[in-house]
């Protein structure tokens, strides 16, 4: 498969998940096409059970078929967390949150692809605890299916 010369590879191995998603939605505001494997590595910053205990509470809100849809796999919940960054209600917002592809692991296509990494988004800047948010997800109910 034949990948565009601006589309970026990013591994999300050890990056803060707010930092990251952050600076993608100012890439994908510019016309880069992003591509993020590995999201169930990244990181959330706080104390283990706070934070499953948040994301817990946060899935009880809304109907399950009405809404809201709250997403239990990492790369859902990396995906969303990006769009709250971009002006989706906007066209130039909704083009550039189609420009984003998030996987967990790294699929075939893109296993030869250099990848590249956020230094402003490390997790080693980190003094707090954190945990990963494949972790925070299968505390949340994601049933990995693997490959």
């Amino acid at each position: 498969m034949n990948i565009p010369s601006n589309t970026h590879v990013i591994d999300a191995t050890g990056l803060i998940v707010g930092r990251m998603a952050s600076l993608v939605a100012k890439r994908l505001l510019l016309g880069d096409n992003i591509v993020i494997v590995n999201a169930e590595k990244a990181i959330i910053s706080g104390k283990r059970l706070s934070l499953i205990n948040r994301a817990k509470e946060f899935l009880q809100v809304g109907h399950p078929r009405k809404g809201p849809i709250h997403h239990r796999s990492p790369d859902q919940i990396l995906r969303r967390t990006t769009r709250g960054m971009l002006p989706r209600k906007k066209v130039k917002g909704q083009k550039a949150y189609r420009r984003l592809k998030v996987f967990n692991g790294v699929p075939k296509t893109y296993m030869n692809e250099e990848k590249i990494t956020i230094p402003q988004a490390n997790a080693n800047r980190l003094s707090c605890p954190y945990i990963t948010l494949g972790e925070l997800a299968k505390n949340i109910g994601w049933k990995y299916a693997g490959e």
